[in-house]
């Protein structure tokens, strides 16, 4: 039987999501809703928002009078752009044993504006986390977070920062991460970054420039991320809008 939380939609919708990329459906067809909903033990309606779901996802679709259906297309996107990822969920999902290293932690002043984004004043510190994913013990991901030391509310040490950085947050200074707002920015490899990556420099990189946002719409997190596309590709779908 299905908990509470997270929302029993969101259960249903991972569970059949999960089965999915198992492919464990026969045919690549999904059972009914009522099939489901027994399996589960929820109600229909928990079904059908499930599956509404996955459908503006994309990864199903629908045919009048025949049923619904695993957009096989669709199974090559491991990770959404749009979503909060856990790096290491998103190496898992491309094949790879994730692992993780800090590279370095420190405090220091915001410049005007980090303090402009972050709503602090230039007299407070940020910690900035310097870390580093490995896919098969090879460097792929280099995260670097920049987060106001006064939302706090309780000391951590070097090894909490293994964890992703939304259950970071929420540990130790309980906000939640609700949002990204993100900007795709072109890059190249230069310096400490040419270093912790294994890459020549000026060799070109994709990276994520974000602020972090929790429930009540406030800024609490600055973050840059860098990848390296030799070992890791996004995809997404576009579709026409009618």
């Amino acid at each position: 039987m299905l908990k509470r939380k997270p929302s029993l939609t969101e259960q249903a919708k991972t569970y059949i999501k999960q089965r999915i990329q198992n492919d464990e459906y026969d045919g690549a067809r999904i059972p009914s809703e009522t099939e489901l909903a027994f399996q589960l033990g929820v109600s229909r309606t928990t079904i059908r928002d499930a599956l509404s779901r996955l459908q503006i996802e994309g990864v199903i679709y629908r045919k009048q009078g025949a049923g619904t259906f695993v957009n096989k297309a669709t199974l090559q996107i491991k990770s959404r752009l749009e979503e909060i990822w856990c790096y290491e969920n998103v190496l898992e999902d491309h094949g790879y044993v994730p692992s993780t290293r800090i590279l370095g932690m420190r405090r220091e002043r915001p410049d005007l504006e980090q303090s402009i984004t972050l709503g602090m004043e230039e007299s407070e510190e940020l910690l900035i986390v310097e870390k580093l994913f490995l896919a098969n013990d090879r460097p792929v991901i280099l995260t670097v977070n920049q987060i106001p030391v006064k939302i706090f509310e309780r000391p951590f040490v070097v090894e909490d920062l293994h964890a992703p950085v939304f259950q970071f947050l929420q540990d130790f200074s309980r906000r939640r991460l609700s949002y990204y707002v993100s900007e795709i920015v072109p890059s190249t490899v230069s310096g400490a970054l040419s270093e912790a990556l294994g890459l020549e420099a000026q060799t070109p990189l994709i990276s994520f420039e974000e602020t972090g946002y929790d429930e009540e719409h406030e800024p609490i997190l600055l973050a840059r991320s860098y990848f390296r596309d030799d070992l890791l590709r996004f995809r997404l779908i576009r579709r026409e809008v009618v």
